[in-house]
Formats: structure tokens, C-alpha cells, sequence
């Protein structure tokens, strides 16, 4: 099994009461899989790598305030919002370095530059990029999204940089809006998806769109945005991706390029979150 990176911290941390993202997310993924290596918080340095600073502060501020507050219509921050967010920043790096998964919330990949959106707070995924091009010298970074909705935080992260490669499979239309047929560049290619797409529908728009980009991109890391609310049965998405459709996303995407490391997403039916989960560590 490929190494796991979270913190014990993360069961307790950035509490949303009855909110879809929800603490019980990584309290059942702590149960299912305890051996993990604990993570340690990003820097502010390393998070500024793709978010504005006076964002940052203002993440910390609020928390410090201890007042929660709502940044975005959904994401809210509590007094350790700001903890939590660093250390599922720092957990994505911790992926990076050892090429493991990342059991860490809030996800990230909604995320801008300035703002928090759709229940992200800092953009997990891209800081974990960063940090592979600056700290590891893995100068071509590809990115591959498989939950249900759209990157758009990664995506306009990387929009201008030749350097990294996004590619997203999602449902569309659907949240937040973008990543339609049209929507792309020259390293930057969406994939979207119809409503009550399963197995068959995902694996073969991997195989016949986006492994042949990647693959012609030939990154030095591939990271994976590993989100199981495209699953069947999850309260928020509306595709059908199975436990074994996952096992073999992930094992084309290990095909795709030799170093490969994973962070959360979302995922929202914590009956069957765990399975997901171990589906893709299975796989590798």
C-alpha cells in the first residue's frame, strides 16, 4: 500500500456542523486506515506560492477571531479553519515527497487565488505542484481531476504556465459553472461529462482524451485530485463511478507517468468513502 500522510489533529479540526464536509469525513478514513505518516502545516511561504498574501492573513485573522464566518456562500471558517487549512496544504506536500495519498481536509481545488470557494480553503493540489517545481526540481507537473465538479481554483492557478498540466474529468453542467467542451489551452484540457456517467463513460474519456495529452506532455509528477463524490451513490454528485472504476483510473494514471501522488478531494457518503479510498490504494 502506498503511504498514507494526515494528522490525527484533522478528525477534530474546522468543525461545519451539518455541513456535507463535515469532520466525519476523515474520522472514517482515520478508522479505516490508522498507519499513517503525520503531516506538518505548509508555511505561509509555501501556500503564498499560488495564494495572495493578504488572503492568507485574512484566513488567519478570521480564524484567530473566533467568530465563525462564512468566506464564500458555502465554506466556512472557524477558529481552526486556519490549522486545518495548513495542514492539509502541508499533507499534499508530504504526498509529493513520498508519492502517497493525502487524507486531508478541506479539500482545495475550488480554491483562487484570493478567495475561498465551494468548501476550499487553500488549493491543496496546486501547493503541493509549487512545491514539487521549486523544492524537488520536478520542473513538469501534470494534474489529473476525477471529482465530480471542476477544478476551476486549479485551472486558473496554472492557466498561464506551460509548466504544469490540467486536466479534469467532471459532470457538466453542474458546479461551478466552468470547464465546459470549449473551455482549454495548450495545457489545459477539460473533460466534461453527463449526468449519470459511470464506469465506462470516465474510462474511456480518460483513455481516449486525456492519457494521450498527458502522456504527450510527459511530466516528471503526476498528482492526482482524487475526489469520490463522482461515485455512485454520493448525496452531492450525480455520476456513477464504481470501487473498481476508480482501481483503474488509478491504474492508468500509473501507467501515465512513474511518480504519482494523490490528495482528497471531496466525497460526501462516509458509509463508502473508506472503499473508495482503498480501491485506489489497492490499485497502486
Amino acid at each position: 500500500m502506498i503511504p498514507l500522510v494526515s494528522h490525527v489533529a484533522l478528525a477534530d479540526l474546522h468543525p461545519t456542523g451539518d455541513h456535507p464536509e463535515g469532520l466525519e469525513r476523515i474520522r472514517v478514513l482515520h478508522e479505516a486506515f490508522p498507519g499513517f505518516v503525520e503531516a506538518r502545516p505548509a508555511t505561509v511561504d509555501e501556500v503564498a506560492a499560488v495564494h495572495r498574501r493578504e488572503y492568507v492573513e485574512t484566513v488567519r485573522s478570521v480564524s484567530a477571531s473566533a467568530r465563525p464566518t462564512l468566506l464564500d456562500v458555502d465554506t466556512i471558517c472557524t477558529e481552526t479553519t486556519y490549522e486545518a487549512a495548513l495542514l492539509a496544504a502541508g499533507a499534499a506536500i508530504g504526498a509529493v515527497e513520498r508519492g502517497g495519498f493525502s487524507l486531508a481536509r478541506p479539500p482545495g481545488h475550488h480554491a483562487l487565488a484570493g478567495r475561498a470557494m465551494g468548501f476550499c480553503i487553500f488549493n491543496n493540489v496546486a501547493v503541493a505542484a509549487r512545491f514539487a517545481q521549486r523544492e524537488l526540481g520536478l520542473a513538469r507537473v501534470a494534474i489529473l481531476d476525477w471529482d465530480v465538479h471542476h477544478g476551476n481554483g486549479t485551472q486558473e492557478a496554472f492557466w498561464d504556465d506551460d509548466s504544469v498540466f490540467f486536466a479534469s474529468l467532471h459532470q457538466w453542467p453542474f458546479y461551478p459553472g466552468s470547464g465546459g467542451p470549449a473551455e482549454g489551452s495548450a495545457t489545459t484540457l477539460n473533460v466534461p461529462l453527463a449526468a449519470g456517467a459511470g464506469d465506462e463513460e470516465v474510462l474511456g474519456a480518460l483513455e481516449q482524451d486525456v492519457a494521450p495529452a498527458l502522456e504527450a506532455f510527459d511530466p516528471d509528477l503526476l498528482l492526482v485530485s482524487a475526489g469520490f463524490d463522482a461515485a455512485a451513490g454520493d448525496p452531492i454528485g450525480g455520476l456513477r463511478v464504481s470501487e473498481e472504476g476508480f482501481a483503474s483510473l488509478t491504474a492508468r494514471a500509473g501507467r501515465i507517468c512513474e511518480r504519482l501522488a494523490f490528495v482528497l478531494e471531496g466525497g460526501y457518503n462516509t458509509r463508502t468513502l473508506p472503499g473508495l479510498v482503498g480501491s485506489v490504494l489497492a490499485a497502486r
